[in-house]
This record gives structure tokens, C-alpha cells and sequence, in this order.
């Protein structure tokens, strides 16, 4: 005997059918076996309606991991991986594109600011390209008056990145 999982449109006309005390006593228990699912609940009750703010409180914190990126090449490319999962969590939270954008150009930003330009660790390089490749992408799917400020955005941050580092030539990801 196998549980039967249903899908979305089924648990919402569930939902629609109950008291609201059940829904919230749903929702606690829901966030009880999940930390990803607390941390989404918590979002949506008390950070949901200032979402700059909550952008902001984000970039304070990947500045301040960034600030405390070890010196040896391996254990670095492992906590920025851990900075881009955090990114990566917060933005499915958030929903908005643009929102992605900003905090993968900050997070971008910061690389460049903390990261030795001398490095030649290839896994350490390749998360900037990655990065950089998911910012095009991401710009690409906006509306053209949007895409038009941010590419500006971009391609500043592609100059800069030609500038710093050796390894990394801007003519291959410009929009």
C-alpha cells in the first residue's frame, strides 16, 4: 500500500474548504519538520511586505560571509558555494527576477572585492562565470525598459571584473 500524493490544485481546494484555526494549526505543523519551510513561513509573515529591506538584510549578510572567506583556494570556492546556496534560498522565497539580479550582482561585487586575483583555482573561477552566465539570463527575460538598466548594471560589472582579474575576458559575456 503506497500513500497517494495529490496535486496543488487538489490541496487547494482542500484548503478552501477549512476553518481557518485548522489552516494555521496546518501551516505550524507544516513548518514543524522543515527548517526550509519555517524559514518560508517566517518570510511571508514578517519580511514579505518590505522586500527591499529584506534584499538589503541579505546583501549585509553575503557581504560579511564574504568578509570572512578563508585564504587557501579549495576551503574558499566551498563557503562561497554556501553563499550562493543562501542566495539561491532567498530568492526562491522572494519570487522577482530583479530582485535574483540585485543580489547575484552584489554577490558578484563582493567576489571581486574578496577574492585574490591571482587565483588560478579553476572551481574558484568557474562560480563567477556561472554567476555572471545566470545574470545575462536573467536579464534576458526582463521586460525591454528593465533590461535596458540593468544591462548597464552588467556590463559596468563585466568591465570591472576584466579589470581585476587576468583570467576573465568581458567580450565573452556581454548582452
Amino acid at each position: 500500500m503506497s500513500i497517494s500524493s495529490y496535486g496543488l490544485q487538489d490541496i487547494k481546494k482542500e484548503i478552501q474548504h477549512l476553518p481557518p484555526e485548522q489552516i494555521a494549526e496546518l501551516c505550524l505543523r507544516l513548518a514543524r519538520y522543515k527548517k526550509e519551510n519555517k524559514e518560508l513561513l517566517a518570510y511571508l509573515l514578517f519580511d514579505a511586505n518590505d522586500e527591499q529591506q529584506f534584499i538589503e538584510k541579505i546583501k549585509a549578510e553575503v557581504g560579511f560571509m564574504f568578509s570572512q572567506l578563508p585564504s587557501q583556494s579549495y576551503l574558499a570556492a566551498k563557503s562561497i558555494r554556501k553563499i550562493l546556496r543562501l542566495i539561491s534560498k532567498y530568492t526562491k522565497f522572494i519570487t522577482s527576477k530583479q530582485a535574483e539580479i540585485d543580489m547575484l550582482m552584489n554577490f558578484c561585487t563582493n567576489y571581486m572585492q574578496y577574492t585574490d586575483k591571482r587565483n588560478s583555482y579553476k572551481p574558484l573561477r568557474l562560480i563567477l562565470f556561472r554567476q555572471v552566465q545566470k545574470i545575462n539570463a536573467l536579464i534576458s527575460k526582463l521586460h525591454e525598459d528593465l533590461q535596458f538598466d540593468y544591462s548597464q548594471d552588467y556590463n559596468s560589472l563585466l568591465t570591472e571584473a576584466e579589470n581585476k582579474f587576468p583570467w576573465f575576458y568581458k567580450g565573452d559575456h556581454l548582452l
